[in-house]
C-alpha cells in the first residue's frame, strides 16, 4: 500500500510540472478593442487560445468610449485604439503601461455606398463635392469629435474643401460599424469607414478612397495597461508575430513593424 501511495505521489508531482492547455484555459485575459478590429480580432484570439489555453474576451467600441471606460476602472488587460490620440489620453491619465506600446497597424479611409446603390466609382480629390453627391440623403461616420475614423473622414474634408457644404449632410454614429450598418441597411446612401470594414460587409461597395495625404496616418497602437496580468505580455508578442501579420493583412490591415517568429 505504501509502495502504491508512493508511486501516486511521484505521479502527481510529475503532472504538476507539466504544462497543460487545461490549466491555461483557467487563465484569462480582457481586451479592450476598436470596433474596426473585430473580425480580425476575432480570428487572431481563437489561434491565440487554440496555441496557449488563454481565454480571450473582447469588447469592441470606438476607442474613445473604451479609452473612457479603462480611465473609469474598467477591467481591461490590453488596449487596441484606431487612433494616437486616445492611446495618448489613456496614456495621460495613467492607464496604459507605456513601455508596451507599439504602433501595430495602418488602414485607410473610403467611401462607401449599398450594394445596389446606383451609385459608382468616383475620384476623391481637391473641391470634391461630397455634398452634391449626398444628394437629399444622410452620409454615415462616426462621430467627428471624438471616434477616430469620423475624426479622419473631417480632417479629410477639410483638407479637400468638401467640408462646410457636406457637414449637415453627416449622421454620427458611435462607432465605425454603427456606421457601417447604417449604410448597409439603405438608412444611409452614404458613408465614410475604414476599408477593412467594407471589406468585411457583402451589403456596401467602395465608390472612392480617400487620398493618404489628405488626413493623418491612421495607426493603430496597442498596449497593456497598468492593471493588466502577466499574461498580457505574452498575447502583445503574440500579436507582433508572423502569424498575427498573415491574418491582419487578410482583413486589409498593413502590418506596421517587423514580424517576430
Amino acid at each position: 500500500m505504501n509502495r502504491f501511495a508512493g508511486l501516486f505521489a511521484a505521479f502527481s508531482i510529475l503532472l504538476g510540472s507539466t504544462f497543460t492547455p487545461a490549466q491555461a484555459q483557467d487563465k484569462a485575459l480582457t481586451v479592450f478593442a476598436a470596433a474596426s478590429m473585430k473580425n480580425a480580432l476575432d480570428e487572431l484570439d481563437a489561434a491565440y487560445t487554440a496555441k496557449t489555453g488563454v481565454k480571450i474576451t473582447a469588447s469592441y467600441a470606438a476607442s474613445s468610449a473604451l479609452a473612457k471606460q479603462i480611465e473609469q476602472g474598467a477591467p481591461a488587460d490590453v488596449f487596441v485604439s484606431a487612433d494616437t490620440d486616445w492611446m495618448d489620453y489613456a496614456i495621460g491619465k495613467k492607464n496604459i503601461n507605456e513601455s508596451t506600446r507599439v504602433n501595430l497597424l495602418g488602414n485607410s479611409i473610403v467611401l462607401i455606398a449599398a450594394k445596389d446603390s446606383k451609385l459608382d466609382k468616383v475620384t476623391i480629390g481637391q473641391g470634391f463635392d461630397l455634398a452634391k453627391l449626398a444628394g437629399d440623403g444622410k452620409i454615415a461616420t462616426g462621430d467627428v469629435k471624438s471616434v477616430p475614423v469620423g475624426k479622419y473622414a473631417k480632417a479629410a474634408l477639410e483638407k479637400l474643401g468638401s467640408w462646410s457644404a457636406a457637414e449637415s449632410k453627416f449622421a454620427m454614429a458611435e462607432s465605425v460599424r454603427a456606421a457601417l450598418t447604417l449604410v448597409s441597411r439603405g438608412e444611409a446612401p452614404l458613408g465614410i469607414v475604414y476599408a477593412t470594414d467594407a471589406k468585411i460587409d457583402p451589403g456596401v461597395k467602395i465608390i472612392g478612397t480617400f487620398p493618404a495625404d489628405s488626413h493623418p496616418a491612421i495607426i493603430y497602437p496597442v498596449a497593456a495597461t497598468t492593471t493588466a496580468k502577466t499574461e498580457a505580455a505574452d498575447y502583445l508578442a503574440f500579436l507582433r508575430s508572423t502569424a498575427a501579420k498573415t491574418i491582419l493583412e487578410k482583413y486589409g490591415f498593413t502590418f506596421l513593424v517587423s514580424p517576430t517568429t
